[in-house]
């Protein structure tokens, strides 16, 4: 570690400034404009993130239009669980998915840009990160009014860093970049697969275009020899319930899949393969929780209604939950969609005095349009690879992401050299090694 040096976090700045929220309507002397806040950094990469538009004045847009290799800062935000001090990086990818409009930062973010003849803003923001992680940024954490604020005036004056030479940064940056690289890619795969099996499913069941079926008679919109089935009677759901939190061995290394909404809102794909929380197996008894088996179709169904995530091991979830288990008529290609495109009704239908709930009740009642088996059958065929490549890229996801969290801290801090390594830089970091 002879080329790494202590550096001021306020020396690797070239330029720091606070973002904007602007107005909603239109006004003289200002620009439409994209903003991030602390709430899409996790989708950044996502290609269908749908940034807020706001109405920003001209000359706040020429000061703070933010530019590849910017770090965007958290201010406020948090939660109980989760820290402010969140960061972002803006790579050159994301400006060309968001060319209408310039992009800034909501007012309780602010934007970090580096004097890049020294730093590198891939090393720098992945360097964040590991700060964020071991819990450093928590410190700087407040309470304030309600909300949770990051004290950045204390943090940058207190940290101080130990940060390589800027030759050794880029190769530390390039091996984590490489894992993200992967990471997004993947995530794109599985975005384009996900629309290709919902627009199957739109295209034969929704709109009624299904193989044959201008051979088909269709009576008061329903295609001959097609029937609506009650849900009681068209496949087996169940509820969920909670363990004791009073009881600690209800809990302490369980090992029981026990999931809630949050697992499923926050979730990065459709298939979930271990819930956020696990009970013990005591705790599962000694509850009104029901068992279920892998690859059943959960939906949220308490507070936020219509959430939908599939199960790669046998589960149990709380009471915020109706499982749906597919059979031979409602495969579970068939069933997902089904679900999925139903969140509208299901919302209607859901009611209560202190948070809206879909009671089993009112859900066994509801009909489901049940194609003929054969239909089914096929439209399964042509489905079920794509949810199988869907798994095997969520799965490469998971360990993608487990090995690069290992690394992070070790490259980081210098304990896993790389000074005398060969290493490639990924296509998303060339443009920044000819930077300097």
């Amino acid at each position: 570690m002879n080329d790494w040096n202590q550096v001021s976090f306020s020396d690797l700045l070239a330029e720091s400034r606070d973002g904007e929220w602007g107005q909603g309507q239109e006004a003289f002397g200002h620009q439409l404009c994209e903003v991030i806040r602390g709430t899409d950094f996790a989708n950044m990469n996502d290609s269908n993130i749908e940034l807020p538009l706001r109405w920003i004045p001209d000359h706040l847009v020429t000061r703070k239009k933010l530019e590849s290799g910017d770090i965007l800062f958290e201010m406020a935000g948090g939660t109980a669980k989760q820290s402010t001090g969140r960061s972002a990086l803006l790579r050159t990818g994301f400006f060309q998915l968001h060319q209408e409009h310039p992009i800034l930062c909501a007012s309780f973010c602010r934007h970090l840009r580096l004097d890049r003849k020294q730093y590198n803003p891939e090393f720098i923001y992945y360097l964040l990160q590991a700060l964020y992680t071991a819990g450093y940024m928590a410190v700087f954490n407040i309470q304030h009014t309600g909300v949770s604020r990051f004290q950045y005036t204390s943090f940058k004056k207190q940290t101080v860093l130990d940060v390589p030479l800027l030759p050794t940064q880029k190769k530390i940056a390039a091996t984590l970049s490489a894992y993200d690289e992967c990471i997004e890619n993947n995530q794109r795969r599985i975005a384009l697969l996900e629309k290709m099996a919902e627009e199957i499913y739109r295209e034969w069941f929704v709109r009624l275009r299904f193989p044959g079926h201008d051979k088909v008679k269709v009576i008061k919109g329903v295609p001959d020899g097609w029937k609506l089935v009650r849900l009681e009677k068209a496949f087996d759901f169940t509820g969920g319930g909670t363990p004791t939190k009073e009881v600690s061995r209800y809990w302490d290394g369980g090992d029981v899949n026990w999931f809630t909404p949050s697992d499923i809102t926050g979730a990065n794909g459709i298939f979930l393969e271990r819930s956020g929380g696990q009970c013990t197996e005591e705790g599962f008894n000694n509850s009104s929780a029901k068992m279920f088996p892998a690859y059943s179709v959960m939906l949220t169904s308490r507070a936020t209604i219509g959430a939908v995530g599939i199960n790669l091991a046998p589960a149990c979830t709380n009471q915020g939950f109706i499982t749906c288990v597919p059979n031979a008529q409602y495969p579970l290609s068939y069933l997902y969609h089904w679900i999925k495109l139903a969140k509208p009704y299901f919302e209607l239908l859901s009611g209560g005095a202190t948070f809206a709930e879909l009671t089993k009740g009112t859900f066994k009642k509801i009909e489901i349009l049940t194609p003929p088996e054969k239909l089914v059958e096929k439209f399964d065929e042509l489905e079920s690879p794509i949810f199988k490549a869907i798994e095997m890229y969520q799965r490469q996801n998971t360990k993608l992401i487990a090995t690069r969290d290992l690394l992070l801290p070790r490259l980081i801090s210098g304990k896993l050299s790389v000074e005398n390594l060969d290493i490639q830089f990924p296509p998303g970091m060339k443009e920044s090694t000819h930077e300097c």
